[in-house]
């Protein structure tokens, strides 16, 4: 589900260049900052993104020396969880790299400016591959994922998260409504979900994701029955 069927808005609207993109994405990063989400946002936000990044950190499963690829990694607040491994950072944004270079100080990392599927990062060079939270940015998200599979080693693992925004909209304006919604204001938006390009229940993203992974595990966060991120384990097809 796009979000010109979400929104009102059109796709003629959304970024139609690198330039476009690094330039939303800067100003994402300027808006909300990353540090504070996972610092001080409301008790909720933050109890549900501790779940969702124990979660990428146990389907990781990595080992000392494992060559991991954070594709959109942000401040470097899901690598900082992997200090033993050989990391890769990857993003659009001059301001989410210095941001992850500072959270990052003192681990083995390198840093790479652009979009993953420009790059031309060597086939099946990495053990495990991290992409959380970023797909519903982006316009292209089929080829993302196609360029990921060509990344990863045949016997890596891939972890993609995406929110379920469909259920996340909901809850938001159910709390606008209440005294505590008053009260947050426009804390409510903490997260830049009006940034968001597409939106997806997690069927179908699995959907999508079965164009290019073996899918091995699906779970939600919090829990199943209010679900506002979807996250996948996935394996390179044989």
């Amino acid at each position: 589900m796009s979000e010109s069927s979400e929104l009102g808005t059109s796709e003629s609207s959304w970024p139609q260049s690198a330039e476009d993109v690094e330039r939303l994405n800067d100003q994402l990063a300027r808006e909300h900052s990353i540090d504070e989400y996972y610092a001080s946002s409301p008790y909720v936000i933050r109890w549900v993104q501790k779940r969702r990044l124990r979660l990428i950190e146990g389907m990781v499963e990595a080992a000392p020396g494992s060559r991991i690829l954070d594709v959109g990694s942000g401040g470097g607040h899901v690598l900082r969880m992997f200090p033993q491994a050989k990391l890769t950072a990857v993003d659009v944004s001059d301001v989410y790299l210095d941001i992850a270079r500072r959270n990052l100080s003192g681990y083995d990392v390198e840093f790479h400016k652009g979009q993953i599927e420009t790059l031309g990062l060597p086939t099946q060079s990495f053990d495990r591959i991290i992409c959380t939270e970023v797909l519903e940015h982006t316009t292209n998200p089929g080829e993302i994922l196609h360029e990921l599979a060509r990344l990863v080693h045949p016997s890596g693992r891939v972890v993609i998260t995406v929110p379920v925004d469909p259920v996340i909209d909901r809850a938001k304006a159910i709390l606008r409504k209440t005294p505590v919604g008053w009260l947050l204001r426009n804390r409510i938006q903490w997260g830049g979900d009006r940034y968001h390009l597409q939106k997806w229940w997690p069927s179908e993203f699995q959907t999508l994701l079965e164009r290019e992974f073996a899918v091995e595990r699906r779970t939600l966060v919090p829990v199943p029955l209010l679900p506002f991120h979807a996250c996948f384990l996935c394996r390179p097809r044989s």
